[in-house]
């Protein structure tokens, strides 16, 4: 069956090896943000031949923290202004166990093609594999004590779901007096990563004020998922600027309207 016919279960099925590599990543190293991240590049770099994911069920805890180790260190140079090899020896080791050969410097030269495959998985099945609800559902319905749930039965889509705007903007901040320009911030995430953000917005001032806060507005939720990676806040030098990140929660107050 192509994706296109099947149901949001046999998804799972499909999907299970994976499902069990994230529960164990989860396990060991503690953070949900973190070990999706993980998964989502090991699913990428799996395309086409069982290879690395398939190990991380049964690895021994220093080596799931190995793996995770070195997939934070590839997302944090996904951040570097400069191009910034990975050292991935476990991961590139794995990998080659496929007949995959994978070299560091491919992370470095093709940040947008990572960037756009690691986030192609986040929002697309990983809605679905890294949901514990529909997991529960499974379990249940595999006990035979509940019927077929009709989530489970509902045909899967891959078509990417609208997501609010909110919920793919990340509020920015800048050092006194030191903010990049908008075109800067939005030609930074650009250059490397490809087309990923739909606006920058700053803070609006009087006078010669500079602005102190601002926010972006990614195309999709995963890319937030990605500069994030776990952390509740990120910083990164655009230029000799310095912007610190982070999720943007929206104010239900009239502030909102100032951006």
């Amino acid at each position: 069956a192509t994706m296109a016919s099947m149901t949001v279960r046999e998804v799972l099925y499909m999907y299970s090896v994976v499902r069990q590599a994230y529960e164990r990543l989860v396990s060991v190293c503690g953070s949900p943000e973190q070990a999706q991240n993980v998964v989502a590049l090991l699913v990428w770099l799996d395309q086409g031949t069982i290879s690395a994911i398939h190990h991380v069920p049964a690895m021994a805890p220093d080596a799931v923290d190995v793996v995770a180790e070195e997939a934070n260190t590839v997302f944090k140079c996904l951040r570097h202004q400069l191009p910034v090899l990975p050292p991935i020896p476990l991961i590139s080791a794995l990998c080659m166990q496929g007949g995959v050969r994978i070299e560091p410097a491919f992370f470095a030269i093709h940040q947008d093609l990572v960037v756009h495959g690691v986030a192609h998985f986040l929002d697309g099945a990983g809605k679905f594999v890294f949901d514990d609800r529909l997991h529960v559902l499974l379990r249940n319905s595999e006990t035979g004590l509940v019927g077929n749930p009709p989530e489970l039965m509902a045909p899967y889509t891959s078509q990417l779901v609208a997501v609010p705007e909110d919920c793919r903007s990340m509020f920015i901040t800048f050092s006194k007096g030191m903010p990049p320009h908008r075109e800067e911030i939005f030609e930074y995430f650009r250059e490397k990563w490809g087309d990923c953000v739909v606006r920058v917005l700053m803070e609006k001032t009087k006078g010669r004020h500079m602005p102190m806060y601002g926010r972006i507005i990614f195309k999709t939720e995963a890319i937030v998922k990605l500069v994030l990676n776990g952390e509740r806040l990120v910083k990164i030098s655009i230029g000799h600027h310095q912007i610190w990140l982070r999720k943007y929660v929206p104010r239900p107050s009239k502030a909102t309207e100032t951006i």
